[in-house]
């Protein structure tokens, strides 16, 4: 079969719909992520559902070429396009010979549980995760619990642009029904909360509202339920825990209901942002090293793995030197992230953003968000006499930021990253004054991370799935130090005309 690849094509005209376009730019680095329009968008969509098909059969022909076999699972969020974008994702598939398990609406965590559920190596899970409607992509996956790295999207990429596919047919389809069962059932097994905690479950109308607050509630949990109804139009905000929009809601209901905790759910359920019972939003960096004092408590000697965007209290804070656990400061994203993990048999791995990782006996080492949401309240449930907000007061004082993004467009951010790491290098070994202090160290695994003397550091890094540049700052001296290496920091970005307004600042 001849497919002609395109990279641009208009809407309502004859090449869009026989020609499969799929823009360059939607292979990221460890998933796939397209725009692909909704009703008042005037932004050119980057994939059309003959695209999505091609992509199947390139990811059907790769899973072959890995020697992983043909088997496969598929899920997808509550999007209003996303079945369909499945359905021709897996007529791709098929044609390439995969023998696919469809488990229907899910979660990402309930796919990536499929695969040992379904003794199956390799998942595709279409989902948008927390980005705005119009947005669509798949995460994929063909070495259970891990998921795509830069080495597998670059060959699937090269696969698909090139449209060198074995198409060998014989393709086979299993709707697997009932599933969502399985996966709550597996969630909340031998797992109970003696202690009545009031949690806000809010979803923002995502997916999540399908399963997290049945999950909380079976564990033992008061439910008070905030945006779990199911709506793909996301009327109140973005399912993003990471928003401050989405925390603020949350906070308010914690506020309003006298709630012990918020738990806050993207819109593919692989995060939880989390709210303390005093309505604090506490950043998911800060969540972690709770967790850290909580789970090396009872694991002394455990290692954990933290994304360059978190919190530098992992490597100095007091309870988990006195547990002996150790920490490895790695790259952002949940693929990389997942990696490091299993690489080094951590316990568990936090990310800034709220993809959290646990390794047996706590978890299988995916990221879930609702897994994240169960740990929560077991370590509240441990500390009877402390509250949420007790546990985060009992941390070190640092002043930080949210994770602050501007536009830069996909064609140029990794170069604009390259020149701020240079310029950053420049600085460091001519020994000049940056933020008013010498530079000490910079953390290039990922973007640059510019470390001050008195600790006052700052991130920035590219987006791996939107057309943004990241920038964190943290300081654990004070609110003007803080500002101090922002404003320095902005001050080297904005060399770069390409860097568009932050979406947020502090």
């Amino acid at each position: 079969m001849t497919f002609t690849i395109v990279g641009e094509a208009r809407p309502n005209s004859f090449e869009f719909e026989t020609s499969a376009l799929i823009k360059a730019s939607g292979f990221r680095e460890y998933d796939a992520r397209w725009w692909v329009g909704h009703p008042g968008s005037t932004k050119a969509p980057e994939l059309n559902l003959i695209g999505v098909q091609a992509l199947g059969m390139g990811l059907g022909t790769l899973i072959r070429r890995l020697g992983v076999g043909p088997d496969i699972v598929t899920g997808h969020d509550f999007r209003s396009y996303s079945l369909s974008i499945k359905l021709a994702l897996v007529s791709g598939l098929m044609a390439a010979g995969a023998r696919v398990k469809d488990i229907g609406l899910a979660l990402s965590p309930m796919a990536y549980f499929a695969q040992f559920a379904l003794d199956t190596p390799s998942v595709a899970m279409v989902t948008a995760s927390h980005n705005e409607n119009g947005w669509t992509g798949v995460k994929m996956g063909a070495a259970r619990p891990l998921t795509f790295g830069p080495e597998e999207m670059s060959a699937l990429k090269k696969i698909v642009l090139e449209a060198d596919f074995d198409l060998r047919g014989a393709g086979a389809y299993e709707f697997i029904s009932g599933f969502r069962e399985l996966y709550v059932d597996d969630l909340t097994k031998g797992k109970h909360i003696s202690k009545k905690l009031k949690v806000v479950c809010a979803c923002g109308n995502g997916t999540a509202g399908a399963f997290a607050p049945e999950a909380l509630a079976r564990v033992g949990c008061e439910v008070i339920p905030l945006d779990v109804e199911l709506d793909h139009a996301f009327p109140r905000y973005n399912p993003n825990p990471e928003d401050m929009q989405m925390l603020r809601a949350i906070s308010e209901k914690v506020l309003e209901t006298g709630a012990d905790v918020g738990l806050g759910f993207d819109g593919d359920g692989d995060r939880c942002g989390v709210v303390d019972n005093e309505g604090n939003e506490i950043f998911a960096d800060k969540v972690g090293l709770m967790l850290a004092r909580d789970t090396s408590s009872l694991h002394p000697g455990s290692a954990f793995v933290v994304d360059v965007k978190s919190t530098g209290l992992f490597a100095t804070d007091h309870v988990l030197k006195a547990n002996g656990a150790t920490t490895d400061y790695w790259k952002t994203g949940h693929s990389y992230m997942k990696r490091r993990v299993a690489e080094l048999g951590a316990v568990a791995g936090f990310e800034k953003s709220g993809h959290f990782f646990f390794n047996p006996p706590i978890g299988r080492g995916y990221d879930d968000g609702l897994i994240t949401a169960i740990v929560v309240c077991q370590m509240l449930d441990r500390n009877p006499r402390s509250s949420m907000a007790d546990l985060w007061r009992a941390l070190p004082l640092t002043y930080d930021t949210p994770t602050m993004s501007s536009q830069c467009p996909d064609e140029v951010k990794y170069g604009v990253v390259d020149r701020v790491v240079a310029d950053f290098q420049t600085m460091h070994r001519e020994g000049a004054d940056f933020a008013g202090q010498k530079i000490v160290k910079l953390i290039t695994v990922n973007g640059v991370r510019v470390v001050a003397e008195d600790g006052t550091w700052g991130l920035v890094r590219a987006s791996s799935n939107k057309p943004e540049l990241v920038v964190v700052v943290e300081s654990p001296v004070s609110s003007e130090r803080r500002r101090q290496m922002f404003e320095a920091v902005d001050a080297v970005l904005r060399r770069s005309p390409e860097v568009g307004a932050y979406n947020q600042t502090f």
